[in-house]
């Protein structure tokens, strides 16, 4: 590489600060990511080193020194170059939605998996709530071509992201709606639903201005604050997740570090659902939750 390109890595090198939720960030991939943005070619991170590097213009390079700077100064890597990537797809990124983790990955794969089952037997429904800039929506209706999918976000810039990434990927058939959690579903929807999915906000109120400037400086606050137990969107799933399941469907969500045993053993105790679910990672913590809706004549009242 050309003398540029060592500079600028030297500079990423001493001075990138990598947070745990994005432990696929480095610095190669990063200057890469940041050099297709600088040159007009974007790409996420995570296909950032498939491609050779285009050359740039002089105003090209200035732009990518300042890129760099803005990155080690804390700006998101995926905000910087407008691309996130989740399974497998590549996704429009920006400061109206929170950045796609790779953790959140855990749950899009068991969802994928229950509904390809299901597929099998009857058409899906689907519905992703919180659902930011789409990427569960988008990506089970990709994983699974079937399946009927609907997205809805109380954010109406998170909802507008969404739409850009609608037609971005070319996945139409998935229905955006904005609207409180489930409040957008009527009675239309009672019982029809084989999935409830979200990835909801799960970071207590209080340690919201804790977190690192790099997640709450710039990324929405809406998409992360869970209010004081960091589970206020949790329960209130709980509590409206059922009417809208058929018996034999799901209710699947993403749970914080230390929130999973908690809630995994509340969804126990509920006679909604007939059998739940705990998904751990990497560590063996629990990460994600799938309960399934019990028969009519099992719940009890």
């Amino acid at each position: 590489m050309d003398a540029f390109y060592q500079s600028l890595h030297y500079r990423l090198a001493m001075g990138l600060q990598v947070l745990p939720d994005k432990p696929e960030e480095n610095p190669d991939n990063t200057l890469h990511a940041l050099w297709h943005a600088a040159a007009g070619q974007p790409r996420s991170v995570a296909t950032a080193m498939q491609a050779a590097l285009p050359p740039l213009a002089d105003e090209a390079r200035q732009n990518l020194r300042e890129l760099v700077e803005r990155r080690l100064a804390g700006e998101p890597l995926a905000y910087l170059t407008s691309r996130g990537h989740f399974m497998g797809l590549e996704l429009l990124a920006g400061p109206d939605a929170l950045i796609p983790r790779t953790e959140t990955e855990l749950l899009a794969r068991a969802c994928t998996e229950l509904l390809q089952s299901a597929l099998a037997h009857h058409p899906v429904r689907v519905i992703d709530v919180c659902t930011g800039s789409g990427n569960l929506a988008f990506a089970i209706a990709h994983h699974v071509p079937g399946a009927e999918v609907f997205g809805a976000d109380i954010s109406a810039e998170a909802i507008a992201l969404a739409t850009r990434n609608r037609e971005h990927l070319g996945l139409s058939r998935v229905a955006l709606r904005c609207g409180d959690l489930l409040a957008p579903f009527d009675a239309g929807f009672d019982g029809t639903v084989d999935l409830v999915v979200c990835s909801p906000p799960y970071i207590l109120s209080t340690k919201v201005e804790q977190m690192a400037r790099e997640i709450s400086a710039h990324e929405p606050r809406l998409a992360f604050d869970g209010g004081p137990l960091g589970v206020s969107i949790l329960l209130r799933l709980l509590e409206e997740s059922p009417r809208l399941l058929r018996a034999g469907g799901w209710l699947a969500f993403e749970a914080g570090l230390g929130q999973g045993p908690a809630m995994h053993r509340r969804l126990e105790r509920d006679s909604h659902y007939d059998e739940v679910r705990a998904c751990t990672d990497e560590r063996g913590d629990i990460r994600a939750i799938l309960a399934r809706r019990a028969p009519a004549q099992e719940h009890r009242t």
